[in-house]
């Protein structure tokens, strides 16, 4: 009995033990990095790190600013001729020479899939007029996104003295460039298609990023090297629809680094789906009714990290007044879902049921015949129904 009592104590330990969440850094794998970060998307939770607020050169990372600028400037497939000395510099490229046409979109795949030196200086002339002035843009980004001890020079990471940013800062900014959708896009294909040169023509873009082949659910994001920075690795993650980050900074073994911190993360990380609000009503002016219930379609995923449990909320986003009518399935306003205080969703909000003008369904007149009856008065026409 005593031998079945003890058996009984050791399998319950275990089982307790085995389902603990990761709560300290003595968990995560040995790392090469001399900085290194793993960090829940969503909640900006942080899994592991080591020396994660140390500042450091970060090399061609530096790209995830650029190119996230690049595409927040709008208008990506303008064409245009790049500037003959923006492209004038050592190091990585895409391929661009002098008198070459292309477009923003192109010179976001050339940053991010080859790691262009020449499509970063490019675009920051063509977005800035100048490296120094895009470099202003940069350092204003990073203030918004939270990164207080990052200060950019350059926009492709080409070495200088005062061009740094910790493992930490470099995350929150992976995490604020992936909720955009093209970067995203971008970041996670191994190779592309892109279309510039003089005239313009079609070649083929190879992703530096070897994680993207060899890392179950690896999405991006960039790679990075110069001498001083040593190798650099900003990553992302999904797998049960939880993103993590990774960031490694002058770390020789890289690639395993990121693969064995993400298999040992994501044992620590739980996924959860928030609820979809549930009857949220909007008001509507001059309507048979004077409010509209609406409805979310898509859930929404992020990962607890350990015990600590994120606190999420959700706003609705809409105009004053709806005014009639109002049909059923039409997106009337925008479901803004928080995490930890950080936008991790934005989805439609749909009319669950049409409201029809007041004086629509006194008249039994669909819109349109109400248009054209107003039409005919004002034009003088005879209605002879």
């Amino acid at each position: 009995m005593k031998r079945l009592l003890s058996f009984i104590c050791i399998c319950c330990i275990l089982c307790i033990t085995l389902t603990m969440p990761c709560t300290a850094a003595e968990s995560a794998p040995p790392v090469s990095a001399k900085a290194y970060l793993v960090m829940e998307a969503a909640s900006r939770n942080v899994i592991y790190e080591g020396n994660a607020r140390t500042e450091l050169p970060m090399a061609s990372t530096t790209k995830i600013m650029s190119a996230l600028l690049c595409l927040e400037s709008g208008d990506l497939d303008t064409e245009f001729t790049v500037d003959a000395d923006a492209i004038r510099v050592e190091g990585s490229s895409m391929g661009l020479t002098e008198g070459d046409i292309v477009t923003k979109r192109a010179l976001c795949y050339g940053m991010l899939l080859p790691s262009g030196n020449d499509a970063a200086g490019a675009a920051a002339v063509r977005i800035a007029g100048s490296y120094a002035a895009f470099a202003d843009q940069m350092n204003a980004r990073a203030a918004e996104i939270g990164m207080e001890q990052t200060h950019f020079v350059t926009p492709s990471g080409l070495h200088d003295e005062q061009h740094y940013s910790t493992a930490y800062d470099m995350a929150l900014l992976t995490a604020e460039a992936l909720r955009n959708d093209i970067f995203r896009e971008i970041c996670a294909q191994s190779s592309a298609k892109v279309c510039f040169g003089n005239p313009p023509f079609e070649r083929w873009l190879e992703n530096s990023n070897k994680l993207l082949r060899s890392c179950e659910g690896v999405i991006g994001v960039k790679t990075g090297f110069t001498d001083e920075a040593g190798r650099c690795l900003v990553s992302a993650c999904m797998r049960e629809g939880v993103t993590l980050i990774c960031v490694t900074l002058n770390d020789k073994d890289d690639w395993n680094d990121h693969a064995r911190l993400y298999d040992a993360a994501f044992s620590c990380v739980t996924p959860q789906t928030a609820d979809l609000p549930q009857s949220i009503t909007l008001p509507v002016a001059g309507g048979t009714k004077d409010t509209v219930p609406v409805y979310a379609e898509d859930a929404v995923t992020y990962g607890a990290v350990g015990a600590a449990a994120p606190v999420c909320r959700w706003e609705a986003e809409a105009a004053p007044l709806l005014y009639a009518p109002v049909t059923a399935g039409s997106p009337v306003a925008e479901l803004v879902y928080y995490c930890n205080g950080f936008e991790i969703s934005r989805q439609p909000l749909y009319a669950a049921e049409t409201i029809l003008y007041a004086k629509q369904e006194e008249s039994g007149e669909s819109p349109f015949e109400a248009f054209l009856r107003k039409l005919k008065a004002l034009l003088g026409i005879k209605d002879n129904r």
